[in-house]
């Protein structure tokens, strides 16, 4: 009775430890294969924040994302709000500054802005630079007067870029990805330096 008693223990705790083990290698947190993502924007204030909650709300098993700016503007907390009203909390984030990421392996930026696109820092080649822009919620408030119809502009935002979260990563091999910054002669008589060619754009360290 004992031997029968002891092997059913034995059992039980096998497949107690079988399914943990299954739990944690399942568990997206643990994988290893996610690809890093960064979306920017110019203060890391608002859309690129949203970008950054949907996706570790939806995708967090495939993707690992980050989010930054070219400056710092703070947390807007109309995004805060209209994102907890979809369910998803990013009260917790804070504005990034695009330079606190120079030693993180990213995969792919994605710019959300025309102002980030613009003044985007030059990436290592092995780094996928895309543009996919969504409205300034914030621009758009500016044309009404009403609270409610304010947040009805971030909510349209808020709502465009899960439609494009919910893509990815599968839609990112058909985006278009911004050339790596070549010399390339002006004219016949001139060459551009690259320094002329990048103007103000930091350069990332290479990898």
């Amino acid at each position: 009775m004992k031997t029968i008693i002891c092997s059913i223990s034995f059992l039980m705790l096998f497949v107690l430890f079988t399914t943990t083990n299954v739990v944690q290698a399942e568990n997206p947190k643990q994988s290893p294969n996610k690809i890093k993502v960064l979306f920017l924007c110019t203060g890391n204030s608002c859309r690129s924040q949203m970008a950054e909650g949907w996706t570790r709300q939806l995708k967090g098993n495939k993707i690992e994302a980050y989010s930054a700016g070219i400056e710092t503007h703070g947390l807007n907390p109309n995004a805060v709000r209209v994102m907890k009203e979809a369910g998803v909390d990013i009260s917790k984030h804070k504005s990034q500054h695009i330079d606190e990421f120079k030693n993180v392996p990213l995969d792919y930026v994605i710019t959300v802005c025309s102002h980030a696109d613009e003044h985007c820092p030059v990436f290592p080649r092995s780094v996928k630079v895309i543009h996919h822009p969504f409205d300034d919620p914030p621009k758009l408030a500016k044309a009404f007067e009403k609270e409610e119809d304010k947040l009805n502009c971030y909510r349209k935002v808020r709502d465009e870029i899960k439609l494009y979260i919910e893509t990815l990563p599968e839609s990112l091999k058909k985006e278009k990805i911004k050339p790596y910054p070549e010399l390339q002669p002006a004219s016949p008589q001139k060459t551009v330096k690259r320094r002329d060619l990048l103007r103000n754009r930091r350069m990332f360290p290479t990898r």
